[in-house]
């Protein structure tokens, strides 16, 4: 079994997200996550990474813009660490929205993975 390594960029998670076979279940954690949120963000499951990136940037910075209160509440669900985002720099909103975008992709791949990697061998003691 390998060891969870939080990859460095975007392209570099869609691309081990994929290698790992598990790019649809990052598809359906985010969205299952933004519903949760009641911030729908419905991502088809045959969206190609590019357009998930946009995808993911423009509802973020669409939130940072017009519904501040359901970004912060969206961050909390997902469980994206405050001290990362408190650390981006604010003063380009679009340029943090996709620094956003990135964390919350890091915080549901890990969910993805470890839920595939851990939670998915069968338990041997009851």
């Amino acid at each position: 079994m390998s060891s969870f390594i939080a990859p460095a960029t975007v392209d570099h998670l869609l691309t081990e997200a994929q290698k790992e076979q598990l790019y649809l279940k990052l598809i359906e954690q985010l969205n299952k996550d933004f519903n949760f949120a009641n911030e729908p963000i419905d991502l088809p499951l045959d969206l190609e990474p590019e357009a998930l990136k946009t995808a993911l940037h423009d509802k973020i910075y669409r939130l940072i813009q017009y519904k501040f209160a359901e970004y912060l509440n969206l961050l909390y669900i997902i469980d994206v660490p405050e001290e990362q985002v408190k650390q981006l720099d604010g003063t380009d909103v679009f340029e943090m929205s996709h620094q956003v975008a990135f964390l919350v992709l890091k915080r549901e791949w890990m969910k993805v993975w470890f839920r595939n990697n851990y939670y998915s061998i069968p338990t041997l003691f009851w």
